[in-house]
């Protein structure tokens, strides 16, 4: 085999892979692939950029896909040292409407209507509850 022939085969072979590794960054699954239905209602961040960032989120479901949850809140910003919590709701259900920081993230009432949270942790630990109250 010729240098010039070599050269071209190993320019295709490294065309093909880039070609594949696109396609695939492209192609990956995301929130709308899932079928539960996820609908963010509400969200906390606080303004702390220097130290631990807190992420609470209300989402509501049309069905619940325990795996579907769990993957949703996988998927959740987080934060180094930060804590990530996310409120699962059946999409008919009482909401709340506002958050805030802390133990306590809404108004008790809400509890009974709660079906999962997903909570990561600041060491990245991932903690998933169905009917945590």
């Amino acid at each position: 085999m010729s240098r010039k022939s070599l050269i071209y085969t190993i320019t295709a072979i490294v065309l093909i892979l880039v070609f594949f590794m696109v396609k695939d960054t492209f192609n990956q699954p995301g929130i709308e692939d899932m079928k539960a239905g996820f609908k963010e209602i509400v969200k906390y961040r606080n303004a702390n950029n220097t130290g631990p960032v807190q992420r609470i989120y209300v989402v509501t479901v049309k069905d619940t896909v325990w795996k579907e949850l769990e993957d949703y809140g996988n998927l959740m910003p987080h934060t180094k040292y930060g804590n990530t919590k996310v409120y699962f709701f059946m999409q008919n259900a009482n909401v709340p409407q506002s958050l805030q920081p802390g133990e306590v993230n809404f108004d008790p009432v809400f509890n009974k209507n709660c079906i999962a949270l997903y909570e990561k942790s600041a060491m990245s630990q991932v903690a998933f509850n169905k009917h945590p109250f």
